[in-house]
């Protein structure tokens, strides 16, 4: 399933894959790998600065991440072009949701703006009896 939202002519879509490989659920631990890809709408060249997310899990566990860049860049994208990486969320429960913001900034006149992540959702398959 595929989240997007876009700001300021940047659109920024989120599709998650759940990680049953990496994920023990006897032991309360489940992975999550997310795609998310920013596209500029836009017709000015724009550098991915920093990133803010909120986790939260299903039993209420709150997580806030921040920092410089994405998978340690800081990516410039250009008008019409698009940037993705791949990144993960480690659970202690079955579901969980992610969202947040990223700094961008307008290269032109070094203003900086804020970008929303979309909510997205996280769900380990479960097994019905």
């Amino acid at each position: 399933m595929t989240f997007s939202a876009t700001t300021h002519n940047i659109k920024v879509t989120a599709k998650v894959i759940y990680q049953p490989k990496h994920s023990q659920p006897a032991l309360g631990e489940f992975v999550f790998a997310y795609t998310i890809t920013i596209e500029n709408l836009s017709d000015k060249h724009i550098q991915l600065l920093s990133r803010k997310w909120h986790i939260v899990d299903s039993y209420g566990l709150e997580r806030f991440v921040e920092g410089d860049g994405v998978v340690g860049r800081q990516p410039s994208i250009l008008p019409n072009a698009k940037y993705s990486y791949i990144s993960g969320c480690h659970l202690n429960a079955p579901m969980g949701k992610m969202f947040g913001t990223y700094t961008m900034k307008r290269l032109a006149d070094d203003s900086t703006f804020e970008v929303e992540i979309p909510i997205f959702y996280m769900q380990a398959p479960v097994k019905l009896n």
